[in-house]
């Protein structure tokens, strides 16, 4: 099968090649998938892409049009596709759902750290020389109320790393896990209540209509002051411009991102040479309690060989026209 491989990135292209074992023609591309870029899968028989490209109903039109009749995902979420337009047009559509729930748990961890002991300011003090400690005063995690939005298979490992450092956890999901929840003495509530009682919130929910801006300013005025936020999952999950207020209140007093929620177009790339457009991101990067990383938690050698090897397995089945475990259906 002939594959157009949209948002390529250096990192993912050898895995992606040994996954293949020459079974598949992989058309590396590094251009996003658009309605400008869609013709790039002229000739192919599948369309493979990443978080960032435009699975919109008009795309997908346009690259049903040119013969497309497979699109893989590499990648467990799809809010960035129309699913059932993609069945309306006659495409199979998978995903990845699995990669390494480990890799984002363990770098949700690493923020919470980083951001709590001032890593990178004490870092960036010992290259110029400064010894001093003043200002770097963080806390002890032993004993400290942690909050989980979203029980899934990462909110759940980030929530053991927790209990292994002695915090107390509360949880929110709409399908509680009551039987791993009484193993590791996670107590779930409300999300308000959730909000309310912990000193770090972190958030592992997937982005639906209900959980658009989940975090909001009416969410954040029934945090501790000083709350540590972290979001290592949808960045619209957060109301960006509700943060910067209570970043800048003081209601807010650490925050760890690894998404954003105009991220398309400015994380993966590399605009060191550019002006920057975005105010809102710019505005963020000012706080020195502010940590932001450019969607990196899932990025591990076992996530990437995971994920390359899902993405040609979901090929193979709908080569071989055979059920797709994977496979995505409105």
């Amino acid at each position: 099968m002939k594959v157009a491989v949209f948002s390529t990135h250096k990192f993912e292209k050898d895995f992606l090649l040994r996954a293949a074992k020459g079974k598949h023609e992989l058309i590396l591309l590094e251009p996003q998938l658009s309605l400008t870029t869609a013709g790039l899968a002229e000739a192919c028989n599948a369309v493979c892409i990443f978080v960032n490209d435009d699975g919109s109903k008009d795309v997908l039109k346009k690259i049903s049009a040119i013969g497309i009749r497979y699109l893989v995902l590499r990648s467990a979420g799809f809010n960035h596709v129309d699913i059932k337009a993609a069945y309306e047009l006659g495409m199979r559509a998978a995903r990845v759902p699995e990669y390494s729930p480990y890799a984002v748990a363990e770098h949700t961890i690493a923020l919470m750290l980083a951001l709590n002991r001032k890593l990178v300011l004490a870092h960036n003090r010992i290259r110029d020389l400064n010894f001093s400690l003043n200002g770097l005063t963080g806390f002890d995690m032993h004993g400290k109320t942690a909050g989980i939005i979203g029980t899934g298979k990462i909110g759940r490992i980030v929530a053991e790393i927790l209990h292994g450092f002695g915090c107390r956890i509360m949880a929110y999901d709409i399908m509680p896990d009551n039987d791993w929840a009484s193993k590791y003495g996670v107590v779930y509530t409300g999300i308000d209540n959730l909000c309310s009682q912990s000193d770090i919130i972190t958030l592992h929910a997937p982005l639906t209509e209900q959980t658009r801006y989940i975090i909001n300013r009416d969410r954040i005025a029934k945090m501790k002051k000083g709350v540590m936020m972290i979001n290592t999952s949808r960045g619209a999950l957060v109301n960006t411009k509700d943060v910067i207020a209570s970043l800048k209140s003081g209601q807010i007093g650490y925050l760890g991102l690894d998404v954003y929620e105009e991220e398309r177009g400015l994380f993966f790339e590399d605009h060191s040479s550019d002006i920057l457009q975005d105010d809102i991101i710019a505005r963020l990067m000012t706080f020195s309690n502010v940590l932001i990383t450019s969607h990196q938690a899932f990025l591990t050698d076992t996530a990437l060989y995971n994920i390359a090897e899902t993405t040609i397995t979901n090929l193979d089945c709908f080569e071989n026209k055979t059920a797709c475990k994977n496979e995505l259906k409105p």
